[in-house]
């Protein structure tokens, strides 16, 4: 497992039990686990809690951030329309891997209809404790900062 860290949740209609379970087991084991997460009946818009996730990330308050929603995908979109974020959708080992190994991902995306809660909590770890590569890969998130740079100039 990867140091502790101080991570921002939040998530959707869809995730509230999910992450519910996230912030009891990560903060039985020590880290910092930040809850966003709306308590109210109905629906709940993922963009603004996508929003509040990112910007506790790229704000410092938050090492690093987790959003739970159905599918993930808009969630994936929404997180990445801020600057600094690399957000990745985690539906494998393969996809943590590289968002975190290759990407240096920032934000992990959970789909709560396509994976279950076991499978989420062993992704989850797995992406606490995968280092970046650095390498050729930080030439990339270089680029990547540039491409943002030049839209948010």
């Amino acid at each position: 497992m990867s140091p502790l860290a101080r991570i921002a949740i939040a998530g959707d209609h869809h995730g509230v039990q999910l992450i519910d379970r996230i912030v009891a087991v990560y903060s039985q084991r020590g880290h910092d686990v930040i809850d966003l997460a709306p308590r109210v009946e109905g629906i709940v818009d993922y963009p603004p809690l996508c929003r509040a996730v990112a910007l506790s990330v790229v704000g410092g308050d938050a090492d690093l951030g987790i959003i739970v929603g159905g599918s993930g995908q808009g969630e994936v979109v929404a997180c990445n329309k801020v600057p600094g974020i690399r957000a990745g959708l985690a539906y494998s080992e393969f996809s943590v891997d590289i968002s975190r190994g290759n990407n240096d991902a920032n934000i992990m995306v959970i789909g709560t209809k396509v994976i279950d809660e076991s499978t989420a909590l062993a992704l989850l770890d797995r992406w606490l404790s995968t280092p970046f590569k650095g390498g050729i890969h930080a030439q990339r998130i270089a680029q990547i900062a540039e491409i943002e740079a030049e839209f948010t100039a």
